[in-house]
């Protein structure tokens, strides 16, 4: 494939690393004769570093031999997380540069997205939202002020995130695992 096909979240082979095309723009010269420019910003799923590089325009890019299982968290084992792939079955334990990102999120069962690069999991997503229980909160003040306010609430996976000042402790939310932020209550 060339530059011209690139696309964001798509996984190519730079340096012989899968790396996930995070961003990309296109940029012309204004000289004539000047070749177009692309420029991309992607994560090295190896290493987690996050590095910017551009291509020509129709410059060769190799696709990564990259694959997305279906998932699950099984639970944890002191840093490290036990996820099975729901295909084979086989399971793989996870050390904390992949699974401390997202263990926040995770309960026991969750379902996530395994990325496979030569039959290792490199990558780990969780679902786009999930539902947690708020464990620990200052209690609600009403009538306090005008404007919206948040406060830190702790939820059942130890995750602490910023919630509006009405709500409680044994309540559950809904968060944003792409952002780490409340959407709504549950």
């Amino acid at each position: 494939m060339t530059s011209n096909d690139l696309k964001r979240g798509q996984v190519i082979l730079l340096d012989t690393a899968p790396c996930l095309v995070l961003d990309l723009s296109s940029q012309s010269p204004s000289a004539r004769g000047g070749s177009t420019l692309i420029k991309t910003k992607y994560r090295n799923l190896l290493t987690s570093q996050v590095l910017e590089k551009t291509f020509k325009a129709g410059e060769r890019v190799d696709a990564a031999d990259f694959e997305k299982r279906k998932g699950q968290f099984l639970y944890a084992d002191g840093d490290n997380g036990i996820f099975m792939d729901l295909e084979s079955y086989e399971q793989y334990e996870l050390g904390d540069e992949m699974y401390g990102p997202v263990k926040g999120f995770l309960l026991d069962g969750t379902e996530v997205v395994l990325g496979v690069f030569e039959s290792q999991v490199v990558s780990v997503e969780p679902p786009m939202t999930v539902e947690l229980l708020v464990t620990e909160t200052a209690p609600a003040i009403k009538n306090a002020t005008a404007q919206a306010q948040t406060k830190e609430a702790t939820l059942e996976t130890g995750l602490k995130i910023q919630v509006p000042a009405y709500l409680e402790s044994n309540e559950k939310v809904k968060v944003d695992t792409r952002e780490g932020r409340f959407i709504s209550r549950a």
